[in-house]
């Protein structure tokens, strides 16, 4: 069985999308298919500029072989990001030519990446299996703002979005408010819903604190980019709980210079500013923390998503200070106990919302919720999803 997967980003590259397609990976390698050949097409590492980890071109081990692109340098603006994924399409392309495979896997936060394996599964003849990690068109929509460039670009997409889809034999969602979406576009396509969840090594570490500080730290750690939003509330919450509580924010992306200076006469002292780390020291941050905290931009799009950064947090069994609306305030309610959840960019209601916690434990049982949420269960019914429609057995429910 030779299955082609094809993902912008894989470790040890930091993103979500890496640490996903990672454990897709292994998980297809523990099913114990006889003869099972994984071809892997992505880049070499590139999510961060400030992030910088090597990795070979060409990769081969245990009947997975890994092929990595070189990007010309690039930033987080939207030329660059283009340039960078027209750079990957045309390597993909070349690398994929003249072979054929018995289904093809494309994971895809930005629309291009599922068009691009949308493309090399007709050419192979292949069953396409997507898996949707954002609703691009409805990102780009809030990244584009109005004017003749988005009235002229988003047909564009929306049509390409609705083929792609169309073409999939099977499409797996990450959150079920993309449900809605979905069924609009394809409204017959089959679907699934495999969340992100939780890495073992959140699961093997232990994020106890010995003594309560007298100035709590609230810890942020991903991207820094226009869906977080975060120079509309740190900066004010900031100044709001001067005294009361610092931030630490690690990480990187195309917002960051905006933060910066929405931070100016802000004290370091109370919002410090890191690089993206390795995981190991990503654990030991969240180690050090006392909150951790959460957010996303007061854009509509941005109601349907269920953030990565959720299971995580959540493994840590730590307070969990998150202004999200629509899904992910609804999951957060219904499924971890000890999160607050305020409105984005509300400061005065996540001041409100960081009092309530400081009023609480400093640690939660989230036994239940690892047990349903471990990385390696969803990412092994993935994988066995995957070779159902590799083998022929039709479409999957």
């Amino acid at each position: 069985m030779r299955i082609l997967l094809l993902t912008f980003y894989y470790p040890p590259d930091l993103s979500a999308g890496a640490f996903r397609t990672g454990a897709l990976v292994q998980a297809l390698q523990q099913l114990g298919v006889a003869d099972l050949q994984v071809n892997v097409v992505t880049t070499l590492p590139n999510r961060y500029k400030s992030f910088t980890q090597e990795a070979a071109e060409l990769a081969e081990e245990a009947g997975v072989t890994v092929r990595r692109i070189a990007l010309p340098p690039h930033k987080s603006g939207m030329r660059d990001q283009a340039k960078a994924f027209i750079h990957f399409a045309r390597g993909a392309l070349r690398e994929t030519r003249g072979q054929h495979w018995d289904v093809v896997i494309a994971t895809s936060s930005r629309l291009m990446t599922a068009a691009l394996g949308a493309r090399i599964a007709r050419r192979a003849g292949a069953p396409l299996y997507l898996d949707i990690r954002d609703l691009f068109t409805d990102t780009i929509g809030v990244v584009l703002g109005k004017g003749i460039l988005p009235s002229t670009l988003l047909p564009v997409l929306r049509a390409v979005e609705a083929r792609t889809f169309r073409s999939a034999a099977k499409i797996n969602i990450v959150s079920p408010g993309f449900e809605a979406h979905l069924k609009r576009v394809a409204p017959n396509q089959v679907c699934s819903v495999l969340p992100n969840g939780i890495d073992d090594p959140f699961l093997e570490a232990s994020y106890a604190k010995p003594d309560a500080p007298q100035i709590p730290t609230l810890l942020y750690a991903g991207n820094i980019g226009e869906g977080q939003g975060l120079e509309r509330i740190v900066p004010e919450a900031a100044r709001m709980l001067a005294g009361r509580a610092r931030f630490r924010i690690v990480g990187d992306g195309g917002r960051q210079g905006r933060l910066r200076s929405a931070l100016d006469g802000v004290p370091a002292s109370e919002v410090e500013l890191l690089p993206p780390v390795q995981r190991d020291r990503l654990i030991a941050e969240y180690g050090d923390a006392d909150i951790l905290f959460l957010h996303l931009n007061d854009y509509a799009a941005f109601e349907k998503v269920l953030p990565s950064k959720i299971f995580e947090y959540a493994a840590t069994g730590k307070p969990i200070l998150a202004g999200v609306k629509g899904y992910a305030a609804q999951f957060l309610r219904e499924h971890v106990v000890g999160a607050e959840v305020f409105n984005p960019t509300d400061a005065a209601q996540m001041v409100g919302s960081f009092e309530r916690l400081m009023a609480g434990p400093r640690s939660y049982d989230r036994s239940a919720f690892i047990a349903k949420f471990s990385r390696r269960a969803i990412m092994r019914e993935f994988a066995e999803d995957v070779v159902r429609v590799a083998a022929g057995r039709g479409r999957t429910a």
